[in-house]
């Protein structure tokens, strides 16, 4: 079955080093809504009281949530993942700007699959989240 083509967006192909990027404010309002649709009530994440205990000092953003600003990217490139490993390197604060960033690092043309090297940055530049994720990217026109 050929993959429907859709207009073009970015990344544009599947060639080694080609980059997404996407900046995003998370909110409060951000933390409400995934927590109420994972149903993620970790205290951590929920209760400012718990969070002031302890070294964060403050309620942190949900890991899957930094992370799921990768899937704006794998959105706009039609991209179907099949395995993601993600390390969590520092915690995000809500009211943070993280950047993400995805590069294919490997593709083979062949099987239509690649691998991309992702990180999440805040707005001081430290590196929060790296990942790596492999799967399908859509078919786009030329």
């Amino acid at each position: 079955m050929n993959s429907p083509k859709m207009p073009s967006r970015i990344p544009k192909s599947a060639s080694v080093g080609e980059k997404g990027v996407f900046t995003r404010t998370l909110t409060e309002g951000d933390v409400s809504l995934f927590i109420g649709a994972t149903w993620d009530v970790n205290p951590y994440h929920t209760d400012a009281s718990f969070a002031a205990q302890t070294p964060f000092q403050q309620r942190i953003v949900p890991g899957l949530l930094t992370a799921s600003l990768l899937t704006h990217l794998g959105g706009l490139w039609a991209f179907l993942a099949n395995e993601m490993s993600f390390e969590f390197l520092a915690p995000v604060y809500i009211g943070e700007t993280i950047t993400a960033t995805a590069e294919v690092v490997e593709a083979d043309e062949a099987r239509g699959w690649v691998k991309l090297a992702c990180l999440c940055t805040n707005q001081a530049g430290v590196d929060v989240l790296q990942a790596i994720v492999t799967g399908f990217p859509g078919k786009f026109e030329a």
